[in-house]
């Protein structure tokens, strides 16, 4: 399973794109090419429930920088 996280940045304040970057990486997120900026590889198994709190943690980590963002987990890629 894998998580893909796409983020919308906005130019008028917060932080800059390499700033949300290494936020991210330090959670295990690893910048790709593509529809999305990032993945994030659970290995064979993950829960919705481990999936859910994960997505608390990246919510409280890109607070107040300035971001939106979108996550989607599935088995594979699009």
């Amino acid at each position: 399973m894998k998580t893909y996280l796409m983020i919308w940045y906005n130019s008028d304040g917060g932080a800059t794109p390499s700033e949300i970057k290494n936020r991210l990486m330090s959670l295990g997120f690893q910048p790709i090419q593509g529809p999305y900026d990032y993945v994030y590889d659970w290995g064979d198994n993950v829960d919705v429930y481990e999936i859910l709190e994960f997505g608390d943690k990246v919510h409280l980590s890109l607070q107040d920088m300035g971001v939106i963002f979108k996550l989607e987990t599935s088995e594979g890629y699009h």
